[in-house]
């Protein structure tokens, strides 16, 4: 079999490395010389500690097990199982966290309340105030700005695989007499295969709107920095209690109550953030986020989150934030119907992915959302099983 996969962020990457693993040869198409959209642009987060339960929860278990797989296999993609810890300042977000410990699920993500001084043991980085934290084991994480180099390079050790950098696709071809399906790039070049995956992260127009345009899928914007090296360990992911507002597995009576009774500051509730932090293995740390969703989005990177992000994370470790060295925006996209059977609306689903068939041997698969560097690998091995790779 030939797979065209075309897009060449990691889902797009994931998806060529199952064909690929399948004994299949595989071209990828790339728009840019490089990737150089949110799977880059992101905290390298394998993510398992917020997601909703039910299937976005297995999606994020079977791909932190891939990641861990594929990285003792490509050690350059820098898999650490580090865990996460979330610091806790009083009794409404304490008792989110012990509502999440009580989940029938906690054990699967390795949820566990622990104490300060607890948390200071499993991160001794944490020497501000806090009163608890909720650790969960199951997080890791892999280094977003070398992980498709990383992989690229194994795939090409393999034969099977071609890239092709520099080139947007204009044009799906239907199928000829030998039932193939193909493409036409920019370039002139038709490029036919079994199967064509399209994987085009946030780029919604063009191409992707002629082939779906009613997709139930919108585009985000964060905006994210890079310090100078801490000068010590952080021996495990961080977040702050905002995210319990932000991710799904933490809905609870408990929550209702801390967003009733402790509002955001201000700059956090305006570009509706939470603190993430993760350290690269530079020793420096990736910080947001910031979520923005109207059209058109602003070009700034602003000032005021990352002076919320300083004065959070200096709480927590009791410490000066090292020299912020850069600062970036990124936009992912992300599912926004739900699934058959819940609630309505525009908000954002826990449906893991949009995987479409948008012509005969032509599938788009989209939306994943700030998911998309967590559950990519099993994303793609979902797409090979279902299209019978």
């Amino acid at each position: 079999m030939r797979v065209i996969v075309v897009g060449a962020g990691v889902v797009g990457t994931m998806h060529a490395w199952q064909a690929v693993e399948r004994g299949h040869e595989v071209v990828q198409i790339e728009r840019e010389a490089e990737a150089r959209g949110a799977s880059l642009r992101n905290f390298g987060q394998i993510w398992v500690s917020g997601r909703a339960g039910g299937e976005e929860l297995e999606t994020a278990l079977r791909a932190r097990e891939l990641w861990e797989a594929i990285g003792d296999r490509v050690p350059e993609l820098g898999f650490r199982a580090i865990g996460s810890l979330t610091p806790v300042r009083n009794d409404l977000e304490l008792a989110v966290a012990e509502a999440a410990v009580a989940r029938p699920d906690a054990a699967a993500r390795g949820y566990k309340l622990v104490t300060a001084d607890e948390a200071r043991a499993i991160n001794p980085a944490l020497r501000g105030e806090f009163v608890s934290a909720l650790y969960c084991e199951r997080d890791a994480a892999v280094e977003p700005r070398t992980a498709q180099l990383a992989l690229r390079k194994a795939l090409l050790a393999s034969g099977r695989y071609t890239f092709l950098p520099g080139r947007e696709v204009r044009e799906v071809i239907d199928p000829g007499k030998n039932g193939r399906s193909a493409v036409r790039d920019d370039h002139g070049d038709v490029h036919s295969g079994d199967a064509v995956v399209l994987c085009t992260g946030a780029w919604l127009g063009g191409l992707v709107r002629e082939l779906a345009p009613d997709l139930p899928v919108r585009r985000v914007r964060l905006q994210m920095a890079q310090t100078d090296p801490l000068g010590e360990p952080l021996t495990t992911s961080v977040a702050d209690a905002d995210s319990f507002r932000y991710y799904p597995a933490y809905a609870s009576d408990a929550l209702d109550a801390l967003n009733a009774g402790q509002a955001q500051q201000p700059t956090a509730a305006e570009h509706k953030m939470q603190l993430l932090m993760v350290q690269r293995r530079d020793g420096g740390l990736t910080i947001g986020d910031t979520h923005e969703y109207e059209h058109p989005f602003a070009f700034d990177t602003l000032e005021d989150p990352f002076e919320h992000l300083t004065q959070v994370i200096e709480g927590f470790l009791g410490r000066p934030l090292p020299k912020i060295r850069r600062r970036w925006a990124g936009v992912y996209a992300q599912c926004t119907d739900t699934p058959p059977g819940s609630a309505g609306g525009t908000t954002p689903s826990t449906r893991v992915v949009h995987r479409e068939q948008v012509r005969d041997g032509v599938w788009l698969v989209t939306g994943p959302g700030g998911r998309g560097m967590t559950c990519s690998p099993a994303i793609a091995e979902t797409t090979a099983d279902q299209l019978g790779w």
